[in-house]
């Protein structure tokens, strides 16, 4: 089933899920980290049918997580690309790499993705504070930022700051949701 966005949510996953959501725009966001640049070869490395590829590299380009740049030869052949906006979803690619590697293989890494300078393992991507602590689901509160709406606003009421004082039961309720992952 193909969906058109998420339309009436403000939510920043939604959003993304509607650029970067669909399987196979992943797999081609994974092929151009892992160097590969033309059609053909996304096409041989993913196989991916070459109307659907068409469409995926298409939709990445519009919304500027690739660029399609021209090259060399005849057929006006062009490579493709990560922005500095495609490069932003290195975290995500690694990742979901590691939450495979743990849940799905079990440990058996299809691939290994190292530092080229010392030959060592990257870390596990982790929730951390500006100074480097450590965050689970527990230690996070979910908070109206500046884009939220008054639903939102509703939602997620500061701790503390509502009109009546701060309630025991409603920063509760917060945590757990929080805790159970149904905030954004």
């Amino acid at each position: 089933m193909r969906h058109e966005g998420f339309p009436g949510q403000i939510c920043s996953v939604a959003r993304s899920l509607a650029i970067i959501g669909e399987w196979w725009t992943l797999l081609v966001v994974r092929e151009a980290f892992f160097g590969t640049e033309r059609f053909s070869d996304f096409e041989a490395k993913l196989g991916i049918a070459k109307n659907v590829l068409t469409e995926r590299l298409n939709k990445l380009v519009d919304s500027g997580v690739l660029e399609r740049r021209p090259l060399p030869g005849r057929g006006n052949p062009v490579s493709y690309r990560l922005t500095a906006k495609g490069r932003d979803l290195l975290p995500v690619i690694i990742a979901l790499m590691q939450w495979g590697d743990r849940w799905i293989n079990r440990g058996q890494e299809p691939v290994r993705v190292l530092d080229r300078e010392t030959g060592k393992e990257v870390a596990q991507i982790a929730v951390t504070t500006p100074k480097g602590k450590f965050l689970s689901a527990r230690d996070l509160a979910v908070v109206p930022g500046p884009g939220a709406n008054g639903a939102i606003r509703a939602r997620f009421r500061r701790p503390g700051r509502s009109q009546n004082g701060p309630s025991a039961k409603s920063s509760r309720a917060r945590s757990m949701s929080a805790r159970s992952g149904t905030a954004d």
